[in-house]
């Protein structure tokens, strides 16, 4: 059986520890001991009436997408909406935030985070859609400066501490949702302004799901530019103590939780257009 059938066969708990123990080797044993460990959020306080909870690596994503000077920002798929907190608070005052969810289960639970965790002055600024982010783009009136998207991905830490997941876990799962990340990725490239940046992230640990999906842009379009990233913003609204680097990879960075105190797994690129 060739290789690559065998990948595409491979399912269940023993899959998945075969699976990514060949993809990080001798790390693998400790870096799924601290996948098993519970997160630990922090405190993001957006000036509303509550605070909200996150990840640092998610704040650490979102703080590197350039927002001064930007008059229109997306972030394409928004829920739960603590990412979409750090960039409303950190985006110019005359700026507005398009928070965009298919999902109206998932689309609640945003309303509610935008209502609750932003102050009146920057709410207002802030719009809801629930659209298919694929198809965004066929819209000529969907134009925007800055775009994040934090892709639907494998979620592998949940997967881990799910034994339902696990159980039902495959390969090809990777495969379809790796297809579903180029359509939003795709889309959300058509959308972006000249000279816009667009910040690419998932929590996913495999590089089906980041940098592929990334050097697929590459390949397609010929007005990419993988960027810098400025790791000195830190959000004064975040109440943790730092916010990780992670690990660089071909085209952005990895977060994962056994070298960066439990944060992630996250990874992200940032990417400009020409």
């Amino acid at each position: 059986m060739k290789q690559k059938d065998k990948k595409n066969k491979i399912s269940g708990e023993e899959g998945f520890v075969s699976f990514y123990g060949e993809l990080f080797g001798e790390r693998w044993p400790k870096l799924m001991e601290a996948l098993k460990m519970p997160s630990c959020p922090k405190e993001f306080r957006a000036g509303g009436l509550e605070s909200y909870y996150l990840d640092a690596a998610s704040v650490r994503a979102a703080a590197s997408l350039p927002l001064k000077g930007a008059e229109s920002v997306l972030d394409m798929c928004a829920a739960p909406g603590g990412k979409s907190l750090v960039l409303a608070v950190r985006m110019d005052k005359d700026a507005e935030l398009l928070c965009n969810e298919r999902s109206s289960d998932r689309r609640i639970r945003l309303i509610k985070t935008v209502k609750n965790c932003l102050p009146p002055e920057i709410e207002r600024r802030v719009r809801i859609s629930g659209k298919d982010g694929g198809v965004l783009c066929k819209f000529p009136e969907n134009r925007f400066d800055r775009i994040l998207l934090d892709a639907p991905c494998s979620s592998e830490r949940h997967v881990l501490n799910d034994p339902a997941y696990l159980k039902d876990w495959s390969f090809a799962r990777i495969k379809t949702l790796a297809l579903a990340q180029w359509s939003l990725l795709s889309s959300g490239w058509r959308m972006l302004n000249s000279g816009g940046y667009l910040l690419y992230s998932t929590c996913a640990l495999n590089e089906n799901e980041n940098d592929e999906i990334v050097g697929r842009l590459l390949k397609k379009f010929d007005d990419v530019i993988v960027s810098d990233v400025d790791f000195s913003v830190f959000p004064p609204e975040f109440m943790g103590d730092c916010l990780p680097e992670g690990e660089k990879t071909k085209y952005g960075f990895h977060i994962l939780p056994d070298k960066c105190g439990g944060a992630g797994p996250l990874y992200f690129s940032l990417l400009q257009k020409a």
